[in-house]
């Protein structure tokens, strides 16, 4: 609950950054780069599915192949009250797996043939409860509305900075307050579309938390997530998925892109090492 308490806070702070800086344009600036951000993540929430399975080589699997997999996401699926999603695989041994869909009725689960070869049943299955979670909870369509909100305060950010190149001349007497006042608008241009981003990317990695509490209780057993959760680390550590697109990498459970230090602030995900905790520390 905590997590689902955080993401409405932070869609709420992206709404008041979008209304703040908007309104440095006033009326007008806010709508047009709304509509345009609308646009925008609109034709990605309806074709996100496709583009990103295609980015990544994903090939769909019928049910007549690899029996296994297809009765355990359908296990998974029944447990988590949502119909069963297309079956993906991706030609890569990095070990990874990802959904995908704007709703429970069009989605689809993604893995890696390395995440098929190392973990064992009951570590494929919290991945998959991992997965479905983020389908049951709607995660693409949070997603969106945090992209459409964070894409419209980086235009009107755009649109402040040339306002600021192009509108700072006046007279002699003036142009103290000019120059001071260009200055004042351009951090503002820089620094609002950074807070957005950063706001964006916590409600990612919130989502991520949401999705392995909720994995957990769908499978009551947290334990199996948590061991996946280090052997793909692991295994993404020494197989590095080098052709995956960096436009989708907040899709899959494990990044991989991971980054370090002052670079953790921009992650799509939490830290492994809180995640499994976190895990290990659930009862039922």
């Amino acid at each position: 609950m905590g997590a689902r308490i955080r993401s409405i806070v932070l869609l709420g702070l992206l709404s008041v950054l979008l209304i703040y800086i908007g309104s440095l344009f006033g009326t007008d600036g806010i709508i047009v780069a709304f509509i345009f951000a609308l646009a925008m993540n609109l034709i990605s929430y309806f074709a996100g599915d496709k583009i990103a399975l295609a980015m990544n080589s994903a090939v769909k699997v019928p049910e007549n192949q690899m029996s296994e997999l297809h009765s355990l996401v359908s296990e998974v699926a029944m447990s988590a009250g949502v119909p069963k999603p297309e079956v993906y695989i991706v030609p890569s041994k990095s070990p990874n797996a990802f959904a995908t869909g704007r709703d429970p009725n069009h989605a689809s689960i993604a893995f890696t043939e390395g995440i098929l070869d190392i973990l064992d049943r009951e570590e494929l299955k919290g991945v998959i409860a991992h997965e479905m979670s983020h389908i049951k909870n709607r995660d693409i369509l949070v997603a969106t509305i945090a992209a459409t909100l964070a894409s419209a305060i980086t235009m009107i950010g755009r649109m402040l900075q040339f306002a600021a190149m192009f509108g700072g001349g006046g007279r002699d007497s003036d142009r103290g307050g000019n120059i001071l006042s260009v200055i004042a608008m351009l951090l503002f241009a820089i620094l609002l579309p950074i807070a957005a981003m950063l706001i964006q990317l916590a409600i990612s990695r919130n989502r991520e938390y949401l999705a392995d509490e909720t994995g957990a209780r769908i499978t009551q057993n947290p334990y199996g997530l948590a061991n996946a959760l280090r052997k793909l680390v692991k295994g993404t550590s020494v197989i590095p998925m080098n052709n995956a697109n960096p436009s989708t990498s907040h899709l899959f459970i494990v990044n991989p892109f991971s980054a370090k230090s002052f670079f953790a602030l921009f992650s799509t995900h939490p830290p492994i090492e809180e995640r499994i905790k976190r895990l290990e520390s659930m009862s039922f």
